[in-house]
């Protein structure tokens, strides 16, 4: 074998190098995508959350004649049969008040409920905040504050 043989066998530092920047370009403009298609899926399930709560809010109403009046009242009791104070509508999970980077509260108010919706962690796991009551309009707020009843309708 002669030396220009020998030395066509493997790939030069040079090449490796090259690869390895562009590997590292890629990456750089892939990863914030991600991060933000990432959050834009949590958002979405935070909306379904409080879509969901909005339906078990009316179930319990017909079942007890009066809204819930926090998550714990629609989660699953912790034994036995299903309560007003646990009447097992929603998973234990959403009941917790978290779910996919959102923390969630239900409140009461007379004749009705409020229920918000906000990033654990602003900027990460949502850039977006949810305002929604009995009238079942959701309300956004593209900012930290939480959103309120004076905040827009989600488009």
């Amino acid at each position: 074998m002669s030396n220009t043989q020998r030395r066509r066998r493997g790939f030069s530092l040079i090449e490796l190098l090259i690869v390895i920047t562009i590997i590292l370009i890629i990456i750089t403009i892939a990863v914030p995508k991600y991060q933000k298609i990432q959050m834009f899926s949590r958002e979405t399930a935070a909306v379904a959350a409080l879509k969901t709560i909005h339906q078990t809010e009316v179930q319990y109403l017909s079942q007890y004649g009066r809204y819930a009046a926090s998550l714990a009242e629609l989660g699953p009791p912790a034994s036995g049969a299903d309560t007003a104070s646990a009447a097992g509508l929603i998973d234990n999970t959403l009941a917790s008040g978290e779910k996919g980077g959102y923390k969630f509260t239900v409140t009461g108010t007379p004749g009705g409920y409020i229920i918000l919706a906000v990033p654990i962690n602003y900027g990460s796991s949502g850039s977006r905040t949810f305002y929604s009551d009995h009238t079942m309009v959701i309300r956004e707020n593209s900012g930290p504050e939480p959103a309120t009843a004076t905040s827009p309708e989600m488009k």
